[in-house]
């Protein structure tokens, strides 16, 4: 059996994507000519597609991903991103955090000294206010 190698998605040449028209079937020996259109993910830059594989394999859940990778929740949420913008997917706005989330967001920042004992009063008395 031939050795099978990833497919090129863009021409080393010119750098625009290639056009697949052949395809295949091994166990039949029937060839298919035409122009034929991968889907979007097909296309992805191979770090896109490692990054969405670990996704999906771990169902969605960055905070799973954060901690494979070893990279920052911030670092992941980006590389989930750029995975939506590079598909063409318009990012949704990020929904307004709940108040008891705002609220337990505002005391993991003071329990890892990103805010001193003032600053976290501050915040927590701004939440009261905006609701």
């Amino acid at each position: 059996m031939a050795v099978k190698h990833a497919m090129p998605t863009h021409c080393p040449v010119s750098g625009e994507p290639l056009e697949v028209t052949r395809l295949h079937c091994p166990q039949s020996g029937v060839t298919i000519e035409g122009r034929f259109q991968p889907n979007e993910f097909a296309l992805l830059p191979p770090e896109n597609l490692e990054f969405l594989r670990l996704f999906v394999k771990v169902r969605g859940n960055l905070k799973e991903v954060e901690r494979i990778l070893g990279l920052s929740y911030p670092t992941i949420r980006q590389r989930f991103e750029t995975l939506v913008s590079v598909l063409g997917y318009e990012a949704a706005p990020e929904p307004k955090p709940e108040r008891s989330q705002r609220r337990s967001e505002i005391l993991e920042r003071l329990e890892r000294g990103e805010l001193n004992a003032e600053e976290a009063a501050k915040a927590l008395q701004s939440l009261k206010r905006t609701g």
